[in-house]
């Protein structure tokens, strides 16, 4: 029997953020408990926050916005790799795991081994450096995913190895939940908010288990 493991974190105020970006701010602007006919709230966040795509607009002028991502680099088999020695994954880590063209690869780093979303900003998160993501951009995958607010580091480097995986149409996947999931292969469901010019979205990403 398939087993359905949430992946995705929850949107709540007060959560981490990247620095400089939006504050998550939740309110409830009609309550039931004062009287009013209905609960209704008001969500302010920025369209990184928390588990979100990056789409190609995001670091390139002209780039594919959200809206335009393919239901299918989301959507069908994915692999769930470790590689939980190093915080700099680079080029010679990946390439024992033979990364497929049109795979989607979802990264377990050392981030996972504490819910590092509980926690203050880390600017030390476990990442992709620019040779990994060259790699990955070469093998020609669908979409990436890693257990931090960003693939690459902290610092200008970030944009780089953004930018060699977008130019390369590989979709990125950020701020996964990985701690409770084994290395191995399962469907994934990965949805973003249909943004019309949007640079990035929330997502809500789940991983389903193989009979």
């Amino acid at each position: 029997m398939s087993v359905y493991i949430d992946i995705s974190l929850t949107l709540r105020k007060g959560m981490i953020t990247w620095p400089g970006d939006e504050e998550v701010s939740l309110e409830r602007i009609f309550s039931l408990h004062l009287g009013d006919p209905y609960n209704l709230s008001r969500l302010r966040v920025g369209l990184h926050a928390g588990t979100h795509v990056d789409a190609p607009l995001h670091f390139l002028p002209g780039g594919a916005d959200v809206a335009s991502m393919p239901l299918e680099a989301g959507i069908g088999p994915a692999r769930v790799v470790e590689l939980s020695e190093s915080r700099v994954i680079g080029r010679a880590d990946l390439e024992p795991l033979t990364p497929r063209e049109g795979e989607r690869l979802l990264i377990k780093t050392l981030n996972s081994r504490r819910a590092w979303w509980e926690e203050p900003f880390d600017p030390h998160y476990a990442h992709l450096d620019q040779g990994a993501a060259a790699y990955l951009a070469e093998r020609g995958i669908k979409l990436v995913g890693l257990d931090y607010l960003s693939v690459g580091p902290f610092g200008e480097e970030a944009g780089e190895v953004h930018r060699k995986l977008l130019e390369a149409g590989v979709w990125i996947l950020e701020g996964l939940d990985l701690t409770a999931v084994e290395p191995g292969d399962y469907e994934l469901v990965c949805l973003p908010l249909r943004v019309a010019n949007g640079d990035g979205s929330p997502a809500r990403a789940i991983l389903k288990t193989l009979d």
